[in-house]
């Protein structure tokens, strides 16, 4: 991933939070036959592995899930915000003309060796830790156990689980910041008033210093 210094992220507590802010990560791998992607949500373990390890699991007809996968090199993408950001919003637009339309966007890229987990333990594990991450802020959770016993064992006889430990991981955080402040300000300014904008004109305040604190 291109990285100009001031758009990289190292700090691997602000990358793992991304990740769990938007656990759909987008799995890739290759063979002679090419490359393969899918979006996969997954769960990240801060504590096992140096930089954190990913659990996730696929459908066993995914072809990323069968034996010969095991032990290939992989790299996973996790989207963050993202917005196309027009000139219109500079004050250099006003001062020289001297501007062009860009993208912000945040992302985090995690490579690391793809392993294969196909016995039943692990497997029930991950659907309950996945379930119980995404339905514990809910009002009246759903939990995996509420689904007839012999229904969850012939699910999980249908999928594969998938483990990577991070070998190496990278965050760029695109957000305006190689502009001068008074552009930062138009850009924080212009999002306001777009849809989905306040994710991004967020990162723009506290990234580009405009907000204290």
């Amino acid at each position: 991933m291109y990285q100009p210094p001031h758009f990289r992220e190292d700090r691997l507590e602000v990358m793992h939070d991304l990740i769990e802010a938007h656990p759909l990560g987008l799995l890739i791998t290759a063979d002679p036959s090419g490359p393969v992607a899918d979006p996969v949500p997954f769960l990240i373990d801060r504590t096992s592995g140096e930089a954190g390890t990913l659990r996730a699991h696929l459908s066993r007809a995914n072809p990323q899930a069968r034996a010969d996968r095991d032990g290939l090199p992989c790299l996973v993408v996790f989207q963050g915000a993202q917005a196309y950001i027009t000139p219109s919003w500079y004050e250099t637009k006003r001062e020289t003309g001297k501007v062009v339309p860009t993208w912000n966007y945040v992302i985090v890229q995690a490579r690391g060796t793809l392993r294969i987990r196909d016995d039943a333990a692990w497997l029930g594990r991950q659907i309950r830790d996945l379930t119980l991450r995404h339905e514990a802020p809910r009002a009246e959770p759903w939990a995996v156990d509420d689904a007839p016993e012999a229904f969850v064992a012939a699910q999980v006889r249908g999928i594969v689980g998938i483990e990577i430990e991070i070998a190496s991981i990278d965050g760029k955080w695109k957000v305006s910041q190689n502009r001068p402040m008074a552009d930062r300000e138009g850009v924080a300014q212009g999002l306001a008033g777009e849809p989905d904008g306040e994710a991004m004109r967020t990162l723009v305040r506290r990234r580009g210093g405009l907000d204290q604190g």
